[in-house]
């Protein structure tokens, strides 16, 4: 099983998964996790660029591992948590709900761009190895990029002779129903991709996709091996996603039910003061829940108590975000319309049960 030994149906995964990407990207690893696949992206960009230091996003988590808790601020600043590593640099989230920039400023993307260009020039030498972005931030609470945000970050990051990793493992195959990937939905490419979760669905299996240079540069002689990354049964798995993705057009398919229920719930958000607001794309989608619509202090004990209900009516989602009061609603991909009615009706009627407004 093991990545010694070559096996036609994992050379036949890999050339399916390329088709579906631009050039350069045309190498792929294959791994059990999205945080081995993680890790493995930050071996790559420290391998080829000499270099330790990463940036990343405020609110962002890649990885259990140790050195992704090092690299995800929801984790080393959250309970539990520790000091900022002095090679790991933050960069403020483009929250354009209750940032300094907001939804009605057509600038806000290269506004937030020239913050993370900030930090940029505060890596001290030999510079920075990586950025690694979501490239549609999940965990930090079901944001949507500004417009030209990744195009001027990863410009000057690759100025500064880093290297651009795009973390995929939530936001990829379809799900903001706009695109593929959701690093197109900002016009760029990568120079290291990072696959996970849905791409074997429930599958053990991740990958690393990059570019040919990128690859020979970290062929340096320490062996990359992985026992069960990529075998046969795991590779077996991914085309049979890729094939029930194609059959089906799931991508189409979220963009249509994604925009039936970010419908719906904007809707609802017209009759509660609770829901600040309603954002995503496809089936990536997030309320924000606040105290007071000018104040926008966060209700993190109310989106607790809504998921929490919401599950006694077998409805599951999840909160996230720095303050905790994002309902992330990421359904499966063949969620239906009659599916997304449900849980429109059962979120309604949760919102309108006195413990919740109390």
């Amino acid at each position: 099983t093991n990545t010694r030994y070559l096996h036609d149906v994992r050379v036949e995964y890999a050339e399916r998964l390329i088709q579906r990407l631009p050039k350069p990207l045309e190498v792929c690893f294959f791994v059990n996790s999205g945080s081995e696949a993680n890790e493995l992206a930050l071996r790559l960009a420290r391998t080829c660029t000499g270099r330790r230091d990463v940036m990343v996003l405020e609110g962002a988590y890649h990885g259990h591992t140790s050195a992704l808790t090092e690299i995800s601020p929801y984790k080393f600043r959250g309970p539990g948590g520790f000091p900022q590593a002095s090679w790991v640099h933050t960069a403020p989230l483009p929250d354009d709900y209750r940032g300094p920039f907001r939804r009605n400023d057509s600038n806000a993307g290269t506004r937030y761009a020239a913050l993370a260009e900030d930090v940029l020039g505060n890596v001290p030498e030999p510079g920075l190895a990586a950025f690694i972005c979501e490239s549609a931030p999940s965990v930090a609470g079901q944001f949507l990029l500004p417009d030209g945000y990744l195009k001027a970050v990863y410009s000057a990051v690759r100025e500064r002779g880093g290297l651009c990793v795009a973390d995929e493992v939530q936001t990829g195959f379809g799900r903001l129903g706009t695109h593929f990937w959701a690093f197109e939905a900002q016009g760029v490419i990568p120079d290291i991709l990072v696959l996970g979760k849905p791409i074997g669905n429930g599958f053990p299996l991740a990958a690393v996709i990059t570019t040919r240079e990128i690859a020979a540069g970290f062929d340096n002689g320490m062996e990359f091996f992985s026992t069960f990354g990529g075998n046969p049964v795991s590779c077996a798995a991914g085309l049979a996603v890729l094939d029930v993705m194609e059959d089906e057009d799931l991508q189409s398919h979220a963009l249509r039910v994604g925009r039936h229920l970010l419908k719906g719930l904007r809707a609802i958000q017209k009759g509660f003061s609770l829901i600040g607001d309603v954002r995503g794309s496809g089936l990536f989608i997030g309320l924000e829940l606040v105290r007071d619509q000018e104040s926008l202090e966060p209700a993190a004990e109310e989106a607790a108590l809504l998921v929490n209900r919401l599950k006694d009516l077998y409805i599951l989602t999840g909160t996230d975000g720095l303050y905790h009061n994002v309902v992330k609603i990421r359904p499966p991909m063949p969620f239906t319309l009659q599916d997304a009615d449900c849980l429109l009706e059962r979120l309604d009627s949760v919102l309108q049960e006195d413990a919740l407004l109390a």
